[in-house]
């Protein structure tokens, strides 16, 4: 029994190092890839969450026009491409998910008030809205409460001199409460993936 116990302390022990060092690691997680510049940008949506208790910016170079890249974007979602992630994870916490290999023409005509889901059922979590869509350039995505946004999730096409792309995404969001600082770690995991997918299938 003493044994026992003793395995146990060492496992919760572990288990806190881990989450502390997750947490430790949260301002590289909050701008991955992103550069100062990017990170001091004003993009279009910003200002719908002017004043956002969790914010980051995190960016991937990708060798690819933004007229390549964008319809990769515009088919995100549980009802259509996928998210471009971990699907194993997603089946984890029951949000299972097919990842669209190509370019599908009937989920091209993404429009502001049109829902995006995160999982198949469309309220668990929360669908996002279409808030804004520019060509080849912009769309942000995001979550109402009482007619004011609370959180935005922006997507952004920023062509290079040399031929490729910067893909930069910030969230901006005014949430409260410790569940939404608890699961930033796994939300990065899984965006750093969707980032990596993008890139992969817009370089094909």
């Amino acid at each position: 029994m003493k044994r026992f116990f003793k395995i146990v302390g060492i496992l919760a022990g572990l288990g806190i190092l881990a989450v502390l060092l997750m947490f430790a690691l949260l301002p590289w997680m909050d701008r991955y890839g992103a550069t100062d510049e990017e990170i001091a940008a004003s993009f279009a949506g910003d200002e719908l969450v002017p004043t956002p208790r969790i914010f980051y910016t995190r960016a991937i170079s990708i060798n690819a026009l933004p007229e390549e890249i964008y319809p990769w974007i515009v088919q995100l979602g549980a009802d259509k491409g996928g998210m471009y992630s971990y699907t194993w994870l997603e089946a984890l916490i029951q949000c299972p998910q097919t990842n669209a290999d190509r370019i599908h023409e009937e989920w091209q005509g993404l429009e502001v008030g049109d829902k995006v889901l995160m999982c198949p059922d469309e309220n668990m979590p929360p669908a996002y809205v279409v808030a804004m869509v520019e060509q080849d350039h912009t769309i942000v995505l995001g979550h109402k409460e009482n007619e004011s946004w609370v959180e935005v999730w922006l997507f952004n096409l920023v062509p290079q001199d040399d031929g490729t792309t910067r893909l930069v995404i910030r969230s901006r969001s005014a949430a409260e409460g410790w569940f939404w600082d608890a699961i930033r770690p796994g939300e990065f995991i899984m965006m750093r993936r969707m980032m990596q997918g993008v890139k992969e299938r817009a370089e094909k």
